[in-house]
């Protein structure tokens, strides 16, 4: 044996197939690249308001004037029921996690697009990216919660004991957009189309979404098919938990909680399923 056989048959060797079946969705991989996903975020809000005039005011501008419109037009001239409320704040209470969950959606679907020069050049986990996304709305739902807060003392209106759980209605809402913003991306990436069906679709959700008007309007017989759509549970919840709206809805919070999960599952997979060939396509 020569001595360059022999250091060959010293190297290790490495043998990449593709995955059958079921792929793993590896999601420890993520904490590996934590730094990666914090400078994502980190990046996608200095795009965002970078040589900007009000900043991150423009993350209280959107909510807030969704809400004057939509309390003029719905509330005043339309004389929606707003279930013993003032108008603005049951308005402002539901936009706030809508916008969450649709800006979310719509920035996770053209996240990988978006970044096509960086998943071209250098690997690490392709849903880094849609997360980051995601996760970089959490920071303007915060500032135009402060909003709200204002609103309910200039109403008098005070939280109520159920205040607690107003954090998983956020989870709940960050989960809906990743289960959707991941299937939307992974289609972007190989259907272009994808970016013009985002808007409409959000414009869509926007009314099948008991924002401007109660749910209680529905009727009782189309309640538990109203009740798949995954952000009728967390705006009632909202109004619920902040408000005192209503009662517990836990028949539209069950069944929004089981598609949202039912979303995230299968985008997760579906994700991971298509991830590998992301850098041939786009």
């Amino acid at each position: 044996m020569t001595m360059s056989e022999a250091r060959a048959a010293t190297v290790p060797t490495t043998i990449i197939e593709s995955t059958a079946g079921w792929v793993p969705l590896n999601l420890p991989a993520l904490w590996e690249y934590h730094e990666l996903l914090y400078f994502l975020i980190l990046r996608d809000l200095q795009v965002r308001y970078k040589q900007t005039v009000i900043g991150v005011g423009w993350a209280v501008v959107q909510p807030l004037c969704t809400m004057v419109i939509f309390s003029i037009f719905f509330g005043k001239l339309g004389r929606l029921p707003s279930d013993g409320l003032p108008y603005p704040v049951f308005t402002y209470c539901a936009l706030l996690p809508w916008q969450l969950f649709a800006n979310a959606m719509t920035m996770s679907g053209n996240s990988l697009v978006t970044h096509q020069n960086l998943i071209t050049k250098v690997y690490f986990p392709r849903l880094v990216i849609p997360v980051a996304a995601v996760l970089a709305g959490l920071v303007d739902f915060a500032i135009a919660f402060v909003i709200l807060i204002a609103l309910m003392a200039w109403y008098g209106l005070a939280p109520t004991t159920a205040v607690w759980t107003l954090p998983g209605f956020v989870v709940l809402a960050v989960v809906a957009s990743l289960g959707i913003g991941l299937w939307l991306s992974a289609l972007n990436v190989k259907y272009r189309d994808v970016r013009h069906v985002i808007p409409f679709l959000t414009q869509v959700w926007l009314f099948v979404t008991p924002i401007a008007y109660a749910s209680s309007m529905v009727p009782a017989r189309w309640r538990a098919l109203y009740g798949l759509n995954p952000m009728v549970g967390v705006v009632e919840g909202f109004r619920w938990a902040l408000l005192g709206q209503g009662q517990w809805p836990p028949g539209l919070i069950a069944s929004s909680t089981l598609v949202a999960l039912l979303l995230l599952i299968s985008g997760l997979y579906y994700f991971r399923r298509t991830e590998s060939a992301f850098a041939d396509i786009i």
